[in-house]
């Protein structure tokens, strides 16, 4: 430790205190038992507050009608129950970060130990699940004996990786998921993830909660995001009485106590061979070749258009012209909205391609599991079933207009109209456009649909990156400029010239043409910000000048 210590220039002796330009003062008593949601990681929630903002989440809904639904009955296993709103759909320990804290796993196990001992169960409507990240955790909660009142109260082992923080949770039981369609159901999902994002955990439900592994056992067993956990009962134990969460919550030494049964040889045990692989690893076959034997019939990987049309040289960047706008959105549009890596829906373009190709429903599998099919992955661009478009008010799903048509279309269907008509496309977004996961498929889908440009507020910083990667321009509005402000419908057409003259940071004029005649020039500021990043968009992308510096 001295070493390292030294290393860091972090090795100090009493009296020999640092002066730094700037300290943080943290007063530990305000500290407080969190929650992040419903439907971004950065929007902390103290664990009190959770019931007045899931009902504040409840009044942004699309075509919001009333503030109480009533409970809608259904049955399961030969038993009836009554599905409330609010209701926990979904509780999930989960592989992302909190997995490899044996601190907090213990605690979830520790709870569930204390729950089942005062004779609490989950409630019959909630799917929980244990899919940790290294099966070394299984280990530490199996020596620790904490396993057996994890598989009571749900919580089995269902494998180790991504699955429900990416959306692979697997459906819910049908009685259920009729029971959300039919009342209408806003339903949450709880889980110890990193994100949260609209439409990425399951398509029934619509709010995202973040929380510590034990947070996460507390909700399974009150089952319904309006359960203030601070001041009302889980439920009642087998003798009658309430119980509360601090009545089951471990103390820091029966944690420390648990964590202190985790050895070095449990890692040992399960990675000394981690590169050997399983036996059904090695039995696939591989054939040697140069090049990848592309498979004409595969519905997973295909040979992408990216370099169809490329050159020895570039082209001099086109002005765009007549540019349709194909989306208008608001702030906060992630990664996931623009190329979600969940579950596939059988009347999307998606799914209607793979059960063309002979694909059955249950082989769908995921947006993430085919990002090796361009086709699948370009007709899943902005097909979030929760991304709101404006210009299909009232609206939510991968939705637009094929202008000058006023009826609501598919945006890839929209896109290959206008790919037929030699239209290029722009996309026009608020704050904080491409927040979320760094996901390629975000600039790559809009890339292959035909959009040009994306005019925003502003950008998330990697996602503007990856745009300029692909050939699309980042242009910002001007301070204080907005879609609203504009009074923008959707149904403009924009020009923006002069892009082989485009410098970085630069103001680039961009024309906006109305309905009715009537021009518009606003001064946008190029976001472009470096001369490398001016070098990739003049080779219409970094894919395009990789591979010319290797000819």
């Amino acid at each position: 430790m001295e070493a390292y210590a030294k290393a860091q220039g972090m090795w100090r002796l009493t009296g020999d205190e640092p002066v730094f330009t700037s300290t943080l003062a943290l007063d530990m008593g305000s500290v407080e038992a969190s929650l992040a949601g419903p439907k971004r990681p950065q929007d902390r929630v103290a664990l009190g507050d959770v019931p007045k903002a899931f009902a504040a989440s409840t009044e942004l809904e699309v075509n919001h009608a009333q503030k109480d639904k009533r409970p809608v009955d259904y049955t399961l296993n030969g038993q009836q129950y009554s599905l409330p709103d609010g209701a926990v759909a979904i509780a999930a320990i989960t592989s992302c970060t909190n997995t490899s804290n044996p601190s907090v796993l213990m605690a979830a196990g520790l709870l569930a130990k204390r729950a089942v001992e005062l004779g609490l169960k989950p409630k019959p409507w909630v799917k929980a699940s244990l899919a940790p990240g290294s099966k070394v955790v299984s280990d530490y909660l199996a020596h620790a004996r904490l396993t057996p009142y994890l598989d009571t109260l749900g919580f089995n082992l269902v494998g180790y990786g991504c699955t429900t923080c990416i959306g692979n949770s697997g459906p819910l039981p049908e009685p259920i998921e009729e029971a959300i369609k039919k009342g209408d159901l806003t339903v949450g999902a709880v889980l110890s993830g990193n994100r949260n994002f609209e439409g990425r955990i399951h398509p029934l439900v619509k709010t995202n909660w973040l929380a510590s592994p034990p947070l996460v056992v507390a909700y399974a067993l009150a089952g319904n995001m309006n359960v203030d956990l601070t001041r009302d009962p889980l439920g009642v134990g087998k003798d009658g009485q309430p119980v509360y969460l601090k009545d089951i919550w471990p103390s820091g030494l029966e944690i420390a106590r648990a964590v202190e049964q985790v050895s070095t040889e449990m890692f040992h045990k399960e990675y000394a061979e981690v590169f050997e692989g399983t036996p059904e690893w090695k039995a696939i076959g591989v054939e040697r070749s140069d090049t990848y034997d592309w498979q004409s019939d595969s519905t997973y990987i295909r040979l992408s258009p990216f370099f169809d049309e490329m050159g020895v040289e570039p082209k001099p960047v086109e002005d765009i012209r007549g540019a349709r706008i194909l989306a208008m959105l608001g702030d906060s549009v992630t990664t996931d909205h623009i190329s979600p890596a969940g579950s596939i829906k059988a009347e999307s373009p998606a799914g209607r391609y793979l059960q063309n190709r002979g694909v059955e429903r249950i082989d769908f599998n995921s947006y993430g599991s085919r990002r090796g099919n361009h086709e699948v992955m370009m007709r899943g661009t902005f097909a979030n079933i929760r991304i709101r478009n404006e210009m299909v008010p009232g609206i939510e799903g991968g939705m637009t207009r094929h202008l000058p048509g006023s009826e609501p279309v598919a945006i890839y269907d929209a896109a290959m109209l206008y790919k037929d008509e030699g239209t290029p496309l722009a996309v026009v977004a608020g704050k904080e456009y491409g927040s979320g996961s760094s996901r390629d498929w975000a600039a790559k889908g809009p890339r292959l649909l035909g959009v040009r440009v994306v005019i925003a507020e502003s950008f998330e910083r990697i996602h503007r990156s990856n745009l300029i990667g692909m050939g699309i321009l980042p242009l910002e509005f001007p301070q204080g400029v907005t879609r609203k402000t504009l009074g923008l419908t959707g149904e403009e057409r924009i020009d923006i010239s002069q892009l082989q003259a485009l410098e970085p940071g630069a103001t680039v004029p961009v024309t906006l043409t109305r309905t009715d005649g009537k021009q518009e020039v606003i001064a946008c500021r190029c976001r472009i910000d470096t001369a490398t990043e001016l070098t990739y968009y003049q080779n219409d992308g970094i894919l395009h000048y990789v591979i010319r510096n290797m000819l």
